[in-house]
């Protein structure tokens, strides 16, 4: 989803690769997007209190003030 809402950003497309070319084609960055790392806020939720308010991370690539 991150890397769509990019390419849509850009107005270019997108393209698959195999995980295991990642690294070959990305660097040693690759590794990081070949890996399933998921994310979530809910530890800060429960330590903090914390809400978000703003927008998603796809809605704020696809609406950022740096798209203009």
């Amino acid at each position: 989803m991150i890397a769509e809402a990019i390419a849509d950003a850009l107005g270019v497309k997108t393209a698959s690769i195999d995980p295991a070319d990642a690294v070959d084609h990305f660097g040693f960055i690759g590794g990081f997007f070949s890996a399933n790392m998921t994310a979530s806020s809910t530890a800060t939720r429960d330590a903090y209190g914390w809400t978000p308010t703003g927008p998603t991370l796809v809605e704020d690539i696809a609406n950022g003030a740096y798209t203009k």
